[in-house]
């Protein structure tokens, strides 16, 4: 869910002293002294920081519960043409903005931050995610922060009121991804994938405002552009981000090498295609943006979707559940039954909801709610065991230590690595046997589950870091130019991913924007490869350290020292250094290391199909 912080100012009691006492006017005898007035010590730096923060944060939880509850309305229920949920939306923001962006907040944000070394770090932390918080809304352009979240709500209804269309009939995001998963007809999986692609023009002028209006409101508090304002969240320059993110790609180069050559030999044999194409065509791919090609992959005796078929969505929820109660986490509050939004709609819905998968703190505190659309199938089963993953953070670090303002992950990648962690323990063969989901004797190909995660974990981190990282700093940091929007894009997708379109996409297309994260989440997607380098270092320390077990054969169901060492990286939220955190759980910093090496045993085994075989990246 995309956050908002806000800070608004307090009373006058922060900056006013006590009153003088006034001199007593009686006589006294010559020969004693008169006694001094005595007046109130001025109240200390650190104890106005305190009063402060104590009256910001009470104010700033009250919005940012509005806020939620109307955001949270907007993507549950969607109608064509009702601009009621967008108007109640975008005036909750607008209240938000107003407080966490008040040129009064900011200037006493600043005034206190000139006396942090009288402070505890905690308070510090505090006054500086307030002032960052403010950067996403200075009053001091409130015309601008106002057009801005109005054209964020008009944009999130484009988007996700969208009709698509395949042959002649409507179909959601939902029934295309399957398509892409099962069809074998290339000339039927271009019709599908240009379906799914459709919905880009019609969001680039507001993608465009968008960009001018991200950038001018974080440029009024001294950050460049809006890239470079999402990167500072991890202490980390713009330039340093994107140095990070390249050194990643670079670690996992080989291996993506391998697995382009591999994917395009057996893709063309699969569509009955004589010529091996030098890249991946676009069609080809399982995904509609080629950032998951693990469809490619049948392991005998681990698939699980007939079973989920049968057992149903609800099931799915409430074993993940019970996963995590396993671990020795608390069974969930009951509202989050009763309020999320679980399941795809009804067949003749008058309305539509966004079909992402999200996890919702609604009020910094107990309410928490996910909003998916669970089926019964593997992909679900896997996604319901991540959107958890952030539920149980957001409850484990919602804790008296934690100030309201730092109930956060440690950083937001930290997030994304809890939920895909759990997301990949619970999709490894003795955790499925040990649920009766799969036979535990039934023989498994280890080499070819291998090469399912790799499909799904390494595939991902040349589009992640690389093109969408790419594509949005260009686009924020060096002002890309209109009429080079798509050309970029295809330019990073061969670069990076090895992958092309089978026609031409000329600038009459937005195929960046039918990504829902470069309208609605913008310049930050660099979270999810991050995210996926500390999931393999966290995996890679509870498998060898504390369950004593093969990285690629875990059992984490009902160890609760998987569930200790889990809920002490959630606890401190953001009140730590991220740095610090990885470095005292797992003895190192962020390095690929460790997804390098469990994915090592599948380089010999790809190397071996892929002899004799043209290699074009």
């Amino acid at each position: 869910m995309k956050r908002y912080l806000l800070p608004t100012l307090t009373a006058a009691v922060l900056a006013s002293c006590a009153p003088t006492a006034k001199t007593p006017t009686a006589t006294v005898p010559a020969t004693t002294q008169p006694e001094p007035a005595t007046q109130p010590a001025a109240p200390s730096w650190s104890e106005q920081a305190d009063a402060f923060l104590k009256e910001y944060s009470a104010e700033y939880v009250r919005l940012y519960t509005q806020s939620s509850e109307a955001e949270w309305r907007s993507n549950t229920h969607i109608v064509a043409g009702d601009t009621a949920n967008s108007g109640a939306t975008a005036r909750a923001n607008e209240r938000m903005a107003a407080f966490t962006g008040s040129t009064r907040n900011i200037e006493r944000l600043r005034e206190l931050l000139d006396h942090k070394d009288q402070f505890s770090e905690i308070q510090v932390k505090q006054l500086q995610t307030a002032l960052y918080n403010a950067a996403n809304s200075p009053q001091t352009i409130a015309d601008v922060v106002n057009r801005r979240i109005k054209a964020e709500t008009q944009q999130t209804e484009k988007l996700y009121g969208f009709d698509y269309k395949y042959q002649g009939k409507s179909v959601t995001t939902n029934n295309l991804d399957e398509l892409l998963r099962k069809e074998n007809n290339p000339l039927k999986r271009q019709q599908i994938w240009e379906a799914s692609k459709a919905i880009g023009p019609t969001l680039k002028d507001g993608l465009l405002n968008l960009r001018d209006l991200r950038n001018q409101t974080v440029q009024a508090l001294g950050y460049p552009d809006y890239f470079s304002y999402q990167a500072s969240d991890y202490g980390l320059s713009r330039e340093e981000m994107m140095t990070l993110v390249r050194k990643i790609n670079e670690e996992l180069r080989p291996l993506y090498r391998e697995l382009h050559t591999y994917a395009r030999y057996e893709l063309a044999k699969k569509y009955g295609v004589k010529q091996v194409p030098d890249y991946l065509p676009a069609s080809w791919l399982p995904n509609r943006w080629g950032q998951d090609w693990s469809a490619m992959v049948d392991v005998k005796g681990l698939n699980i979707d007939p079973v989920l078929a049968k057992k149903g969505p609800e099931w799915q929820v409430q074993q993940a559940e019970r996963f995590y109660q396993s671990l020795g986490f608390p069974a969930l509050p009951g509202s989050f039954y009763e309020k999320s939004s679980l399941y795809p709609l009804p067949k003749g819905a008058t309305y539509k909801k966004n079909n992402h998968a999200s996890a919702w703190h609604m009020d910094l505190n107990q309410d928490v709610r996910s909003l998916m659309s669970v089926e019964g199938n593997t992909e679900w089963y896997e996604t319901t065991h991540h959107e958890l993953g952030h539920i149980y953070y957001y409850l484990t670090y919602t804790n008296p230590e934690v100030p309201p303002l730092l109930r956060g992950g440690a950083n937001r990648a930290y997030h994304e690595a809890m939920g895909s962690l759990m997301g990949l323990a619970a999709t490894q063969k003795p955790f499925l046997a040990g649920l009766g989901l799969v036979d535990a004797k039934a023989k498994t190909d280890q080499t070819q589950t291998l090469l399912k995660e790799a499909l799904n974990y390494a595939v991902f981190i040349p589009f992640a870091s690389g093109v969408m990282s790419e594509w949005e700093n260009s686009f924020y940091a060096d002002k890309l130019p209109a009429d080079q929007l798509n050309a970029r894009w295809w330019a990073l997708a061969k670069q990076y991913q090895g992958i092309v379109p089978l026609t031409t996409r000329g600038e009459q297309y937005l195929d960046p924007a039918t990504k829902t994260h470069i309208n609605d989440d913008p310049a930050q997607y660099y979270d999810y490869a991050l995210s996926y380098v500390i999931l393999f270092q966290l995996h890679d320390h509870i498998s060898k350290q504390i369950l004593k077990q093969d990285p690629h054969a875990t059992n984490y169901y009902g160890n609760k020292e998987v569930g200790t060492f889990l809920a002490d990286i959630m606890r401190p939220g953001a009140s730590k250094d991220w740095r610090t955190v990885l470095k005292e759980k797992t003895g190192e910093d962020l390095s690929a290391r460790a997804m390098v090496e469990y994915f090592q045993p599948l380089m010999a085994y790809l190397k071996q199909q892929n002899k004799g075989r043209k290699y074009t990246m």
